[in-house]
């Protein structure tokens, strides 16, 4: 395990980067808002980094309580790494990055990877309400637990049961959405996005494409 390094500086901000500044922390963390994960598997969704410096940072981050590691029972009988509830609550964080990263965004480069959950937070953000959303898109697909306050946030693949809403939408609206071009309300109006299902996100989303096309006098809606 790497000795803890510090900027030795009084200030919260500072003691935080102390913990979660290193390179490959915070995505780390990323990946696992989506809940347990092997090894194997973080270092298939974190493209670029090697294996000893992934294996390094889960260490330092066991050491300083944000994840912790744990045996599944047979048969897979295997190790996952976990977020802490300490951890966990570096979600906002991570929400405020993406927000905040928006305009570095541009356009995908020839060498950039990308993976469907990526998109998994900018789509949080944009997500009202509680309920579980599935998302299928060029890329994959994914899942969501909108409004949810333990546990994980996200989830790569289908719906681990009928969800209460799913999303269907290209992968350049997925990227429009990230960079906030576009808000999930305008996609929904614009039709770049197909909403089905029967729970409340579902609900929701329809009656804003249907307030966009709802006409404001009784007579035809603006555009058609």
């Amino acid at each position: 395990m790497s000795p803890r390094r510090s900027y030795d500086q009084f200030c919260s901000a500072a003691r935080a980067l102390d913990v979660v500044g290193d390179r490959w922390t915070l995505l780390i963390v990323r990946e696992l808002l989506a809940g347990p994960r092997r090894y194997t598997d973080l270092h298939a969704d974190l493209p670029g980094v090697s294996t000893d410096v992934l294996a390094s940072r889960l260490k330092d981050m066991e050491r300083d309580h944000v994840a912790t590691r744990r045996r599944l029972p047979p048969p897979a009988a295997a190790y996952v790494y976990e977020l802490t509830e300490r951890g966990r609550a570096l979600l906002p964080v991570i929400q405020a990055l993406g927000r905040w990263g928006e305009p570095e965004l541009g356009e995908r480069r020839p060498t950039d990877a990308v993976r469907a959950h990526w998109f998994a937070l900018p789509l949080l953000r944009a997500l009202d309400g509680e309920g579980l959303v599935e998302i299928r898109l060029g890329e994959g697909e994914f899942h969501l637990y909108a409004g949810a306050e333990d546990g994980p946030v996200y989830g790569d693949g289908p719906a681990p049961r009928e969800p209460d809403a799913r999303l269907l939408l290209d992968t350049a609206t997925g990227a429009a959405l990230a960079r906030g071009e576009l808000t999930l309300a305008d996609a929904v109006r614009a039709g770049r996005v197909t909403v089905t299902g029967d729970g409340p996100p579902a609900k929701r989303l329809r009656e804003v494409r249907d307030d966009g096309r709802a006409p404001a006098n009784g007579g035809p809606a603006d555009g058609t």
